[in-house]
């Protein structure tokens, strides 16, 4: 089973605001799989999960760390969603090398966003949802360390969702930024 969801995103915070509309969906086991170019909004749109999900630390890219483990922090009521594993696959070379990450032992426990994850981390679940991020050839990146010209689509991206296995079914993805 496989549903395909494309959103138009105008800028960095309405990123943030479907992480967030993610997290509301997102259980301890799931995995997201971000694939986009330098600057499309795949941190960002993590930021926006890890702190619906209210987890400790701040979300930042972990592409020198490879992996960071976000730990949930308790909600107004007490209670614990699950934590956040946030990996950067950018600089490993194969699967060998994502398995030697030990992910397995916290996919249970936590959500797991692998950026730069197509091609290696689907053997990782069943289940996921895919999302590509695309920014329009010479807008700003949403990362300030990328360099871009002024364009008049500033910020318009686009993220397709494409949901994976039994987990997702019955779940409303297009209505996430309604």
């Amino acid at each position: 089973m496989s549903e395909v969801v494309t959103l138009e995103l105008r800028d960095a915070e309405t990123t943030r605001a479907l992480g967030a509309a993610l997290a509301e969906e997102l259980h301890a086991g799931d995995l997201v799989i971000l694939t986009g170019d330098l600057g499309a909004g795949k941190t960002t749109l993590t930021q926006g999960i890890g702190a619906s999900l209210n987890v400790r630390g701040q979300v930042a890219s972990p592409t020198f760390i490879v992996a960071r483990e976000h730990p949930a922090l308790p909600r107004a009521d007490g209670t614990h969603g699950p934590g956040l594993v946030h990996v950067d696959a950018y600089r490993l070379g194969g699967l060998s090398e994502l398995d030697a990450l030990d992910l397995d032992s916290s996919l249970e426990d936590s959500v797991t966003v692998v950026e730069w994850g197509r091609g290696l981390a689907e053997a990782l679940a069943d289940d996921r949802l895919e999302i590509d991020l695309e920014r329009p050839r010479g807008a700003p990146s949403f990362d300030p360390g990328v360099a871009a010209e002024e364009d008049p689509e500033a910020g318009t991206r686009k993220a397709t969702i494409r949901a994976v296995g039994q987990r997702w079914a019955g779940v409303d993805l297009a209505a996430l930024l309604d």
